[in-house]
């Protein structure tokens, strides 16, 4: 049997912190994952629709190790500005890659569109999002807050607004696993219009509600939910981001491997996922401060705890989300 960590977040696995940025009247942030010490990484992107930073060097054939920080924000391709405060953050605490003398802070990154969502984006000649990133990573720690929040502000799925959620599973050989999730698909986390989530047999007791699966399934279960689809506006603008963590001793290799689990739990969680008009991404984080290194069968598992606890964050972020002016969809608490 699974269950949660002391948090039920991903800061369970040590050596993680995460700090949350967010402009209520811009409706948009910056979550920022923090790495105590340099943390082996990978990354799987299986949305049509992907923005990013530093994801190539995550690939396990090519040199850099481990990295410093995950950054996951709103506001488009204008989000990718968030790096470059998390990264300035980092550099005045000398913290980087020594090259040639010099720090450089590794800052992988990844965003989801939020531009439209009711927020005022008339922010001039520069996107606020780099300061957001600085503010964030000034705020890290191992509690912080789910929902409309950070990355999650201003983040939609159809029918409902979106989050930022996350879950944490201890598993039997001592390992724990976290995921972060900004949650912003097109698609639906819930059974048709009601309120039961799909990834209702997962949930460790009632972490979004308790309610399992409906009884009979309702009628439109089978319906194709889509965002914006209802408000005759054309597809486009989503993205789920999140980042799956551990702390088992992993290759980068097996890191890869560990994102690519985690997007089962996009499956699980949201119908339909994975979209040309999503650009659905995980970054994996494995810190080793278990000092385990998984036997086979104990790696299986651990893959498989990644989905379950990447469905039970997603969900998180929508069950936390929160009622705020200029809304357009209402959060789940009023189904």
């Amino acid at each position: 049997m699974f269950r949660t960590g002391p948090r039920n977040l991903i800061t369970d696995v040590a050596g993680l912190r995460v700090g949350n940025a967010s402009d209520a009247t811009l409706k948009s942030g910056v979550t920022a994952v923090l790495c105590d010490e340099p943390a082996v990484a990978g990354v799987q992107v299986l949305g049509g629709a992907p923005g990013t930073r530093e994801t190539d060097l995550l690939e396990p054939h090519n040199s850099i190790e481990t990295i410093h920080a995950v950054v996951l924000s709103g506001g488009s391709a204008f989000g990718l500005d968030a790096a470059s405060g998390v990264q300035a953050a980092l550099r005045e605490r000398n913290i980087g890659v020594e090259v040639g003398g010099f720090r450089v802070p590794i800052v992988p990154a990844a965003i989801l569109f939020d531009l439209r969502n009711g927020g005022d984006k008339d922010w001039g000649l520069y996107p606020p999002y780099r300061d957001l990133g600085y503010e964030a990573s000034q705020a890290a720690g191992i509690d912080f807050p789910l929902g409309t929040v950070g990355a999650g502000t201003g983040a939609l799925s159809a029918g409902l607004k979106g989050g930022l959620g996350s879950a944490s599973t201890v598993l039997d050989s001592g390992v724990t696993i976290g995921a972060l999730a900004a949650v912003n698909p097109t698609g639906s986390v819930t059974v048709g219009r009601g309120k039961h989530f799909w990834a209702a047999p997962f949930e460790i007791g009632d972490e979004f509600g308790g309610l399992g699966y409906p009884s009979p399934m309702p009628a439109d279960a089978r319906r194709i939910l889509l965002k914006f689809r209802d408000k005759t506006i054309e597809p486009g603008g989503n993205t789920t981001i999140a980042v799956i963590a551990t702390d088992a001793v992993l290759t980068k290799a097996a890191a890869k491997r560990l994102a690519i689990a985690a997007h089962d739990g996009f499956v699980r969680a949201t119908w339909p996922t994975h979209t040309p008009a999503d650009g659905d991404l995980v970054f994996a984080l494995a810190t080793g401060k278990s000092g385990i290194a998984l036997a086979p069968n104990d790696a299986i598992d651990l893959y498989a705890a990644a989905g379950a606890t990447m469905a039970r964050a997603i969900s998180r972020g929508v069950f936390a989300a929160t009622p705020a002016n200029n809304d357009l969809f209402p959060v789940w608490s009023s189904r």
